[in-house]
């Protein structure tokens, strides 16, 4: 989150951050926000009664921001297909894996434990499928030898910081756009996603 709102006052994404909000209150990114002269608010998930009450209030809250775009980072809650449809097109989230591989929870353990020899993370729109939407750009980092889990989320997370961003300003520029459920860039549909190839030491290189 702090990644991507310091790239829109940098002016590095044609956007701005209208609001930050969180399912807990009291948690650092909401401080991080305020620092950053963004409004940042909690609609905590337990003061609601159950899911349909909390999603409601979280819509009533983009609606009244006027958000074009919602950004999901850091967000654990898993959202009602019925929510996923109201903002279907406008809706982002970056999930710590490879998908379709390893979707849900305890990514980079479950890679390690596969003995997989990449990992990475990717961004898609957010779709009724949870983990399931149209892909757009995924980040690719070698599995080195001897990895730990908090080497590997370490690197991994590196490029998150890279590529989401990027996503995110390609939705502001216009060039990356939702057409009834199919995804187009520049006009054109992304059949292929598209894809960064990262080294252990974490410099980009592009496919």
């Amino acid at each position: 989150m702090a990644s991507i709102a310091r790239a829109c006052l940098a002016d590095q994404i044609n956007a701005r951050v209208r609001v930050v909000i969180s399912d807990r209150p009291g948690v650092a990114g909401l401080d991080v926000a305020r620092d950053l002269g963004i409004e940042a608010l909690a609609i905590p998930w337990q003061g609601t009664a159950g899911r349909d009450a909390f999603e409601r209030a979280l819509a009533e809250s983009i609606d009244a921001h006027r958000a074009d775009l919602i950004v999901l980072a850091g967000f654990m809650r898993i959202l009602s297909p019925r929510f996923a449809t109201r903002y279907a097109g406008r809706m982002l989230n970056i999930h710590p894996s490879l998908l379709p591989k390893y979707t849900r929870l305890h990514t980079h353990h479950r890679v390690l434990e596969a003995g997989d020899s990449e990992h990475g993370a990717s961004v898609h729109f957010v779709t009724a499928e949870l983990d399931g939407g149209p892909l757009v750009l995924q980040s690719k980092v070698p599995v080195l030898e001897g990895d730990t889990e908090p080497a590997l989320t370490a690197r991994v997370q590196a490029t998150e910081h890279i590529i989401y961003p990027k996503v995110i300003g390609m939705v502001a520029d216009g060039r990356l756009t939702w057409d009834e459920g199919r995804v187009r860039l520049d006009g054109r549909p992304l059949d292929t996603t598209l894809v960064e190839n990262f080294s252990g030491s974490q410099a980009p290189t592009h496919r």
